[in-house]
């Protein structure tokens, strides 16, 4: 069973001067704005990697979700953040890493399992597969 989903933007005008926006299948976003300015120049607004961090953090945390409960544990909350790094390389710009942030309250678990838990999420959710970056992971237990 495939499952698909669809983001679209639009775009007017040249790189810099130019002007677009995303929208979701969904609704979530709708016409949302982003430019030049919002991914390079840091003004208000979204940007691709922005948008890709919240993916790959909600997928990750979901994935994880799964692999607590195969081990028998469920946790009270996660919060997971997604800071993706945009570098120039040679004549453009790459992802060059991901860094996940993840703070989590898991009854029953310790910190060693708890990481090894979160970097088998890191490893195995569909959002990380898709990156030929480096993907890091910080992961804590709180009370």
């Amino acid at each position: 069973m495939a499952i698909k989903r669809t983001g679209s933007a639009v775009w007017q005008g040249g790189l810099k001067d130019g002007k677009g926006e995303v929208s979701l299948e969904s609704g979530a976003l709708s016409g949302y704005p982003y430019a030049f300015s919002t991914r390079f120049e840091g003004q208000k607004g979204t940007n691709p990697e922005e948008l890709i961090g919240a993916a790959h953090a909600g997928c990750f945390t979901m994935a994880l979700s799964k692999i607590l409960g195969d081990a028998g544990l469920t946790a009270d909350k996660m919060e997971t953040s997604a800071e993706v790094t945009l570098d120039k390389v040679g004549e453009g710009f790459e992802v060059t890493q991901i860094h996940l942030t993840l703070k989590g309250k898991v009854p029953g678990a310790d910190q060693k399992k708890f990481e090894e838990l979160a970097g088998k999420a890191k490893e195995g959710c569909p959002i990380s597969k898709l990156f030929k970056t480096n993907i890091t992971l910080d992961a804590k237990l709180v009370d």
